[in-house]
């Protein structure tokens, strides 16, 4: 995996716990399609993705708008392991490109990043790679930013 991580703004001590998100992501679809979150940190996430039958096309390989599918669902977690708790990012616009095949049983890295946050749209990239580590696809995305109301100043 990459082991870089995305410096932003959230103090650590306000980043929310996606320890319930690990795995499937509460979502039974990524399972299904055999996509794992694995670890995660301030504004990005990694997976494991071993796509399943349910993942490929009739001539074995995966399907090119379930790329889609695991691109989003990693911003997604990425946004929202950025944000404070009671916030959260809703998908804007996603751009991938598909640069190699995969097929059924191949073992596939996924990262997913913050590269820019601001009030209310984040910036990302994803990249899900093969087992020699070169990409497979990659993508761009923007969320909206649906933050918590700002405290009233006191005088």
């Amino acid at each position: 995996m990459w082991g870089v991580q995305s410096p932003l703004p959230v103090a650590s001590r306000l980043m929310r716990s996606m320890d319930k998100s690990l795995g499937d992501g509460g979502m039974a679809l990524l399972s299904q399609i055999g996509l794992n979150f694995d670890s995660y940190g301030e504004g990005w996430v990694e997976a494991t993705w071993n796509p399943t039958p349910l993942a490929c096309n009739p001539m074995g390989g995966v399907h090119g708008g379930v790329y889609g599918v695991v691109h989003d669902a990693a911003m997604n977690f990425a946004t929202n392991s950025a944000l404070e708790k009671g916030e959260h990012g809703a998908t804007i616009s996603i751009s991938y490109s598909t640069l190699r095949g995969a097929a059924s049983g191949d073992v596939l890295s996924v990262r997913g990043e913050v590269v820019r946050v601001t009030k209310q749209i984040a910036y990302l990239t994803t990249t899900i790679s093969n087992a020699e580590g070169e990409p497979v696809s990659t993508a761009t995305g923007t969320f909206f930013l649906r933050r918590r109301p700002a405290a009233e100043p006191t005088t």
